[in-house]
């Protein structure tokens, strides 16, 4: 079942993570991308319908940004007990071969999901140079069946905007796609 992003509130604090990227084994933690104006944290998974329907899109939203003054990361928070396809060799197996230009951690305790109050992948979440949130939300309108090419333009233009020191436009919209798949027994209570 489809459910949409909770829509953290805008100037929320980039939240902390140490955790392991699925391709290279290297440990990445939110300081680690300090030097970058901007940062983008992506929760998306391997099985998610909406997640394939933008892969590529992410492949070329990565390799776009790559020599930008901007770090992608992405993150994986789903269960891989009842999700095998979005365990940590699956997501690092899934991220060589699809050639991502960016980090894709595995949130094996689920805590970061939590703490940037992830509810579906994929969940788009842009920090400016103060670590403050400035946009949330989807990539862009696109959906599958939906017969709109994915562009990533609504992601991009906030990002541009970061990068120009320009505002970024307030006018944001949830994303949608598969919820999180928390540990059985440990959903969380997150928007209480």
């Amino acid at each position: 079942m489809a459910v949409e992003s909770f829509m953290l509130p805008l100037g929320s604090p980039a939240p902390a993570f140490e955790l392991v990227d699925t391709i290279s084994g290297k440990t990445y933690t939110l300081d680690a991308f300090a030097d970058k104006k901007a940062l983008l944290v992506m929760f998306i998974c391997n099985h998610c319908p909406y997640v394939k329907h933008v892969q590529h899109g992410l492949v070329e939203l990565g390799a776009d940004y790559e020599d930008a003054d901007a770090a992608i990361v992405a993150i994986s928070a789903n269960d891989p007990v009842d999700y095998p396809e979005d365990g940590p060799e699956e997501l690092g197996a899934t991220g060589r071969q699809l050639g991502y230009r960016f980090p894709l951690l595995f949130d094996e305790s689920q805590d970061v999901a939590r703490a940037y109050h992830a509810a579906c992948t994929p969940d788009f979440f842009l920090f400016g140079p103060d670590r403050r949130l400035v946009y949330r939300g989807r990539m862009d309108g696109s959906h599958p069946n939906s017969g709109i090419p994915v562009t990533g333009e609504e992601l991009r233009d906030a990002i541009d905007a970061v990068l120009d020191d320009r505002a970024v436009t307030e006018t944001q919209y949830p994303s949608m796609g598969c919820s999180i798949k928390w540990r059985s027994g440990d959903e969380p209570v997150l928007f209480s």
